[in-house]
């Protein structure tokens, strides 16, 4: 299979969907590999790391796109590439339709085959592409939160660990997920007070089990969100539904609860987000502010730090690709009811429930 990676086009986007190792991996299985000039780069891999595992370097993403049977990519497509979508080529990369309509209408009308990153789902219900990717993203919420917290960025100028005789920040974490687990234990280990909520109960008793004492757990409803922002400093918004719009949490008159300078962090707006005046941000404007409130909402904040995601990214992506590669994504699909689930739109059919509920179009499932 001819299988061709681009460079990530999306505002500072520096990763890159496979490192070398991963390429090297490809060909030793028999297939060719067509990387985009300097695609590796931002992420510290060089055109020569991938010609020294035998890939091929082409000039322009329009050529890489052209050349292959599988993109195997970061982030969704972004406009300048809807046209570059062949019908009957797979794109193997994150999606998160349900939030975007003109994506989704652009890869129904590509004739592509869209293979999503976040709905490969293994029978226990994990979602093996996106919990690296969550796991950076939740580590990076409360890195990001804290900064947003100093006053000279607009936050209340509290240190989040506090020092002796002054108390530490509050954090508030909502969803006991990958996401809300790994900003969990950060903000704890910098010293913060947390709260962690999730509205499964045998959820935030492993919670309670497993994460440090600083850290204590609250089921999750409207009145016990409520309660808690009179005096929050940082909140982060990590629920998920595979696939499907993120319901709001916090809504616009909620704000009034908490103080000026609290931050809003919303690692769930690829999905819509958990909060209700939370839009889409970039690295280079991450956060703007809503009466008083700052909202930090990046789409694709692990690439901020690209080298450690991409690493992370293709140690999961990889066994996949590679079934997806030796056996077509029919037969691999067939065999693997994960890499099935992970289906959303096959050549102009929408395979997916949720994204097909959330645009009021036909659900149409593949049958292999």
């Amino acid at each position: 299979m001819k299988i061709g990676i681009p460079k990530e086009i999306k505002n500072n986007e520096n990763r890159v969907g496979m490192t070398p190792a991963g390429v090297s991996e490809l060909i030793k299985h028999g297939h060719e590999v067509y990387v985009q000039h300097t695609a590796g780069e931002g992420s510290g891999f060089s055109d020569e790391e991938y010609k020294a595992v035998g890939a091929s370097i082409l000039p322009t993403i329009e050529e890489t796109y052209a050349v292959a049977d599988m993109i195997v990519k970061v982030k969704e497509p972004i406009a300048p590439e809807y046209p570059l979508v062949k019908r009957g080529q797979l794109l193997f990369t994150y999606f998160h339709f349900a939030c975007d309509r003109e994506l989704t209408e652009a890869m129904i009308a590509s004739g592509g085959i869209c293979l999503a990153y976040e709905t490969v789902q293994l029978n226990n219900g994990a979602l093996p592409l996106l919990i690296p990717m969550s796991e950076v993203a939740g580590r990076m919420a409360i890195v990001n939160g804290s900064y947003y917290l100093q006053k000279t960025k607009g936050g209340k100028g509290k240190l989040i660990c506090g020092v002796p005789g002054v108390k530490p920040a509050k954090v508030l974490v909502l969803g006991g997920g990958v996401v809300g687990e790994a900003a969990a234990r950060v903000a704890a280990g910098m010293g913060a007070n947390v709260i962690i909520t999730d509205i499964s109960l045998p959820r935030l008793r492993q919670l309670e089990m497993e994460l440090p004492t600083n850290v204590a757990t609250l089921y999750s409803s409207r009145h016990n969100i409520e309660k808690e922002l009179a005096d929050v400093d940082i909140v982060v918004g990590s629920v998920l539904i595979p696939g499907d719009i993120t319901p709001h949490l916090i809504t616009r008159d909620m704000l009034k609860k908490m103080e000026p300078g609290t931050v809003l962090v919303d690692v769930a707006i690829d999905q819509g987000g958990c909060f209700e005046t939370s839009r889409p941000t970039t690295h280079s404007e991450p956060v703007y502010t809503v009466d008083g409130i700052i909202h930090y909402a990046v789409a694709n904040i692990p690439g901020a730090v690209p080298n450690t995601s991409t690493l992370a990214l293709t140690n999961a992506t990889l066994r996949y690709a590679l079934a997806l590669a030796d056996k077509g994504w029919q037969q691999a699909c067939r065999e693997d009811p994960a890499l099935y689930r992970g289906l959303n739109i096959v050549e102009g059919q929408v395979t997916f429930k949720a994204v097909a509920d959330v645009f009021g179009l036909l659900f149409d499932p593949v049958v292999l």
